[in-house]
């Protein structure tokens, strides 16, 4: 089915749209344009979504706003929004509404292959680096789903022998169906559990990106995980290994300072520019997910020359001696804890965001031998504080904490209590949603406060 008899299919129907963001707005305008009758429903009020709201009632989308935008949804077919767990439109639906998603359409739709990436940490570098590949390859790439742009509309421009690579998150695959050709999972651990009701709910979700694949496919797993290396049970597909720490029959391994697949010594660690153990890990997913579509050379070029994926260990400047790096993607502890990894050295870290309810004991423990001051700002900005005064070796003379109502003036006490050789390092350990749209502005605040340090 193409995309035009897709939304042909859909007039004559009610369409209701849940969630008037980054994912949605493409779809709400294809709906419009196409003669659809579609109602936009978000928490958010006509006056905050200003200029959008205009558009679309220009366009004759009909809205259903404010807080009880998802009380009743009286419609044939409801695209639910990423963010918005499927259970809180369970009482909402009438028994025989289709409830679908962008993405979910996308994937009955794409008319080429397709590589989705999904875990806890890793993956928008790892689909980064996957797309980075197949193009040094020669591939055409849609890069897209959680990363970039939403990619359902675009669907015409496609050709059959094109690639995409789509990062999932667990909200966009809870609950939907999907056969990628090649599915990755980087790792699990808990994280989103302001969301999932339980972790065995969001690891349910992540599952759903490789559950309905078949023998003709591929699923990437991390064997050191032991979320992961369980998902092996459940699996129809092919499954390739990646391990830091063993040597997986099929696989995979990092030994002797290199990656080597097989007993192919693949590609040295130190050509690698991305620094930390757990860049050797994303490389190793990219590397099994392109098996047989990407060459040795290639692969070897792109670990030489790819410098990162912005805001992800992202060095801002050194001004007076002082480096100052963005990690605004690290979103959950076991992300900082990796970035903190990466650096021989203390550093003065800024963390702290919005609660997901995910524990901090580890991250803690790293922080006390990492770390040589920490500034908190956020919703969980105690939270954090209290885990590493817990820790029994924390020491209050060798790592003074400070706490901060406001980000700005967080990152100014910060940058003002480094000294020439210090590194300043904004890696939150939680989500932006307290304080900000997502990771993105988060990290281009920080990045306009350090460029204006004089």
């Amino acid at each position: 089915m193409t995309l035009n008899e897709y939304i042909g299919a859909l007039k004559g129907k009610r369409i209701a749209v849940v969630g008037i963001g980054v994912s949605n707005l493409p779809l709400i305008r294809l709906l419009a344009k196409s003669g659809c009758d579609v109602t936009a429903c978000d928490k958010q009020s006509a006056q905050a979504l200003g200029s959008v709201y205009d558009e679309l009632s220009a366009l004759g989308v009909r809205f259903c706003l404010g807080p009880a935008y998802i009380d009743r949804l009286d419609y044939d077919v409801v695209f639910r929004t990423p963010g918005l767990h499927p259970d809180k439109l369970k009482n909402a639906v009438r028994p025989d509404t289709l409830v679908t998603s962008e993405m979910e359409a996308f994937f009955a739709l794409c008319p080429c292959r397709t590589v989705a990436i999904t875990g806890s940490d890793g993956k928008t570098t790892t689909s980064t680096v996957i797309a980075k590949l197949l193009e040094a390859e020669g591939y055409t790439v849609h890069l897209g789903g959680n990363i970039g742009k939403p990619l359902l509309c675009e669907i015409p421009e496609f050709d059959s022998e094109d690639i995409a690579v789509l990062e999932l998150s667990s909200f966009q695959l809870h609950s939907m169906r999907c056969r990628p050709d090649i599915a990755v999972i980087t790792n699990l651990s808990p994280n989103h559990l302001d969301v999932h009701p339980s972790f065995e709910d969001y690891t349910d979700a992540k599952k759903n990106i490789f559950l309905s694949q078949t023998g003709e496919c591929r699923l990437v797993l991390n064997h050191d995980n032991s979320y992961t290396r369980a998902c092996a049970d459940e699996a129809a597909a092919q499954v390739t290994w990646f391990s830091r720490v063993s040597v997986p029959e099929n696989g995979y391994s990092f030994r002797d300072g290199a990656i080597y697949r097989g007993d192919e010594r693949l590609v040295e660690a130190e050509k690698i520019l991305l620094p930390g153990l757990h860049n050797i890990e994303n490389y190793m997913a990219a590397f099994a997910a392109t098996e047989g579509l990407v060459s040795a050379e290639t692969c070897r070029k792109i670990a030489a020359e790819f410098g990162g994926v912005s805001h992800r260990i992202e060095l801002i400047r050194t001004l007076r001696g002082v480096r100052y790096y963005n990690d605004s993607i690290a979103s959950s502890p076991t992300r900082t804890l990796a970035g903190l990894r990466s650096f021989d050295s203390k550093l003065i870290l800024i963390a702290g965001g919005h609660d997901k309810f995910v524990p901090f004991d580890e991250l803690a423990r790293e922080i006390t031998l990492r770390v040589k001051a920490l500034f908190l700002v956020g919703e969980t900005a105690e939270k954090i504080r209290d885990a590493v005064l817990a820790v029994p070796e924390y020491d209050s003379a060798s790592l003074p904490i400070r706490i901060f109502d406001d980000f700005r003036e967080t990152v100014l006490a910060a940058s003002a209590a480094a000294g020439e050789g210090d590194t300043v390092i904004l890696s939150p350990a939680c989500s932006s949603f307290d304080r900000f749209k997502n990771f993105a502005e988060r990290g281009n605040t920080f990045r306009k406060i350090v460029e204006e340090l004089k």
